[in-house]
């Protein structure tokens, strides 16, 4: 009998093969498409999640309170973390972790490591990144200790044992141990590293005593809690024991923290104060919803294309149920025809899932997977998704099929009934509906890119190269000696440069009622061409000049139009004139700055305060001319090995660095176009082959009207007139819902683009488009069909 039913099964795929390879196409297109999209979103899940004690780990972040603002940052101060372990016994243990780059050297290899992180000696107690070689309870202890990476120590190592030998840090050649070789960091981690250097080395060698200062905020915290320990009650003991510890001083200089315990697990997904890797839940259920929009889709036009086929078949199970044929057997055999088709499904979805896995990890920027084979289960989720959907999908057909009453169907009396035509139609106006409303989607989404990339930002970053010096003492020579080559344009030092991290400096700033009023600035630091080279628009006073050298680089600070606003001023000019105290520096403000962009259009304009400082300026930013790029840096970097031979040269231009933070969104974009134009594809494909099923059907209708006069027009339209009418009412369906979730997307974005109604009008017309030109070409060739051959048999 099974063979039986799989020969059927097999013939009727073969006589049918059109709407065969169109059922099997939009399966395995849309499983695969939902395989991909469901495995990124698992593995955004997955992050931290690997460390056994993830549900005991805890990040420490702040609420720093002070006269003008509440700061939610992700950092703590260098005291907090071993001052909680000793008061509180329900921590078991603490990790801290301070970033910065260092530069290494091992004999004439050198690199400036940038992905480095000073870490307790705990690191490897608390979390599980997994120690090669060297023991993992003392790997960092020691003063000068350091831990590399798998793949960075065969950079200076090549095969070679590193444990034991020594390397040099910084640009003093200060030496340090190799205690520690760790596997590379997985892929689905929030905190990186490729070098870990001992705590002890900062606290007691780069910054000593640093871990004594209470209120300087810099370090990210861990606390690994016993079992059983209940955050919340730990989190609420925290201001009684800050207030008995550094009250005094928190009263003095009137910033007040409060502490607050972040799972882990939660960090990367959850967290709004940033971190290492973010990422965004959003996100995750957008692609989430937008895979099974996909999978959906695919089962519609499966249940559609088959249930539409029922006439062809009315007369198939008439005869086998006359001849004894029971409900359940021909229930079972159209269920198995469906088992044959979801088989074929899985081999293509399979063949689909090797060959586009690498295109999709470049389009996602991550190795989501290395190979579908990698991991048994992922071929077993894969059979089980194809048998699992194809039956769900295939057990209403099943049961239409077999429910038709022989009688009938034999006298010819035969037809699906009003409420088959209305559930094909619900289906079509159910894709459709998903379709438009992934078309509005992608719009808005590519509008919110494209407002992201040239939005004005307050500065030019066009044709700027920026080089690290790291405070090298040749600098200073390196920058005048590069000034006068042929194609540089003109050359500024600074502390930061806009996209790139900076100093959050506690600040005193006298305020529209003369009282200096207490804020947390962000600082640059910068020499006096930095304003003028970025072109900086200056609304009040004046931008830091030479001629006024004495006071600009002791006495002298500019503001941006945000700072004023903080202290009260109606007008920029207002707080020209006015004082301010900052790291032990006092003077007046001799300029206000034009609002500019110096972080991601995501986060607000915040107060920013610059200040020249012409010793400690790390950064060098080249404006070169667009005619000979290449020939320009080939002269800066000749100058920077005579000048500066013991760093390693390298550079990065301004725009591609400052667009890097919107490298994420830019490939959620690219994902939800590229799925949202697989989507439609699908949509149409069903489309398609339910235009051919209803042509089919009104052959004779057609048939009968051409003989009678009509022309071919007119019949395409008449054709043509039910499925319009289907899409329209799946526009007024999508608009209402596309609005709602794509506002609340665009929530995430601090500048972000208002939704126009064109918008709505566009994508409408989009799927009318999509509809007549996939639903006309069945149409057309119906119209043209000479009616004397649709009606000879009758």
């Amino acid at each position: 009998m099974l063979k039986n039913h799989f020969k059927i099964a097999l013939r009727n795929l073969w006589r049918h093969r059109g709407f065969s390879f169109i059922n099997i196409t939009g399966l395995s297109v849309g499983i695969t498409a939902c395989f991909f999209m469901f495995m990124y979103v698992a593995f955004e899940l997955s992050y931290d999640k690997f460390h056994t004690k993830v549900d005991r780990i805890y990040r420490v972040v702040t609420d720093l309170k002070t006269p003008s603002e509440t700061l939610k940052i992700d950092v703590t101060s260098w005291a907090f973390a071993p001052n909680l372990k000793d008061e509180f016994p329900e921590i078991e243990s603490f990790v801290r972790l301070g970033g910065g780059g260092f530069l290494v050297k091992k004999d004439n290899i050198k690199f400036q490591e940038e992905q480095t992180l000073c870490a307790d000696s705990s690191f490897f107690k608390v979390f599980d990144f997994k120690l090669l070689k060297g023991n993992p309870k003392t790997a960092l202890n020691a003063q000068m200790s350091v831990v590399f990476s798998e793949t960075t120590a065969k950079k200076y190592f090549g095969d070679q044992n590193p444990l034991g030998q020594t390397v040099l840090l910084t640009g003093d050649n200060i030496p340090a141990t190799v205690t520690g070789i760790m596997q590379d960091f997985p892929a689905n981690s929030q905190i990186k590293a490729d070098m870990l250097v001992s705590m002890s080395s900062l606290t007691e060698r780069f910054r000593k005593g640093v871990d004594k200062e209470w209120s300087n905020y810099g370090v990210t915290s861990y606390l690994l809690l016993k079992p059983g320990v209940d955050a919340n009650v730990l989190e609420k003991k925290f201001p009684a024991f800050f207030d008995k510890r550094n009250g005094v001083e928190q009263r003095k200089i009137q910033m007040f923290p409060t502490l607050h315990l972040e799972p882990m697990k939660d960090v990367y997904l959850y967290s709004k104060r940033g971190g290492q890797e973010t990422g965004s839940i959003s996100n995750v259920y957008t692609f989430g919803i937008v895979a099974t929009f996909i999978l959906l889709i695919a089962c519609i036009n499966f249940i559609n294309l088959t249930t539409a086929r029922s006439v062809e078949r009315a007369k198939e199970v008439g005869i086998r149920k006359v001849v004894g044929a029971a409900k359940g057997e021909l229930a079972g055999q159209f269920i198995g025809e469906t088992v044959v088709l979801c088989l074929m499904a899985f081999v293509i979805t399979v063949i689909l899932s090797v060959l586009l896995l690498p295109l999709f990890n470049q389009l996602s920027g991550k190795i989501v997977s290395p190979g579908i084979f990698s991991s048994p289960w992922s071929v077993i989720i894969l059979f089980v998704a194809s048998i699992s959907i194809g039956l769900l999908a295939g057990i209403y057909p099943a049961l239409v099929l077999s429910s038709f009453k022989p009688v009938m169907v034999l006298k010819g009396r035969f037809s699906t009934g009003t409420k088959g035509t209305m559930l094909r139609k619900s289906l079509v106006v159910a894709q459709f509906s998903i379709s438009i409303a992934l078309i509005i989607g992608t719009i808005i989404v590519y509008n919110q890119m494209d407002f992201m990339r040239n939005r004005d930002l307050g500065f030019t970053k066009d044709q700027v190269v920026v080089l690290d010096t790291n405070n090298d003492p040749g600098k200073d020579a390196f920058k005048q000696t590069i000034a006068s080559l042929p194609g540089v344009k003109s050359v500024t030092t600074s502390s930061s440069i806009p996209g790139g991290g900076n100093a959050g400096a506690y600040s005193e700033i006298e305020n529209s009622k003369g009282d200096l009023q207490v804020a947390n600035l962000d600082l640059y630091f910068v020499d006096f061409d930095y304003i003028n080279q970025f072109k900086i628009k200056m609304v009040a006073g004046r931008p830091f000049q030479r001629e006024f050298m004495n006071t600009d680089t002791a006495q002298a600070m500019v503001l941006n139009e945000e700072a004023v606003r903080l202290f009260g001023y109606r007008s920029p000019q207002q707080a020209i004139g006015k004082r301010f105290k900052q790291w032990g520096r006092e003077g007046k403000i001799v300029g206000v700055m034009k609002d500019f962009h110096f972080r991601s259009l995501q986060e607000k304009i915040t107060p920013l305060s610059m200040r020249v400082e012409l010793k400690n300026l790390n950064l060098i930013s080249v404006k070169v001319s667009g005619s000979n790029v290449n020939g320009t840096l080939a002269a800066i970097e000749s100058k920077w090995k005579q000048i500066l031979p013991n760093r390693p040269y390298s550079y990065f231009f301004l725009d591609e660095f400052f667009d890097r933070q919107y490298r994420a969104e830019q490939r959620f974009g690219k994902l939800f176009f590229n799925f949202s134009i697989l989507a439609i594809a699908i949509s149409c494909l069903g489309l398609l082959g339910l235009a051919s099923y209803s042509t089919y059907q009104r052959t004779r209708e057609i048939g009968i009207r051409k003989v009678l006069g009509a022309s071919t027009s007119g019949i395409v339209n008449m054709l043509s007139m039910d499925f319009m009418k289907l899409v329209l009412i799946s526009f007024f369906i999508a608009t209402p819902v596309a609005w709602y979730f794509m506002h609340k997307w665009l929530q995430d974005f601090a500048y972000r683009i208002d939704i126009q109604w064109w918008v709505f009008v566009v994508a409408g017309i989009l799927a009318l488009l999509v509809a007549i030109t996939t639903i006309s070409f069945q149409a057309i060739k119906a119209a043209l069909t000479n009616p004397v051959k649709s009606l000879r048999s009758e």
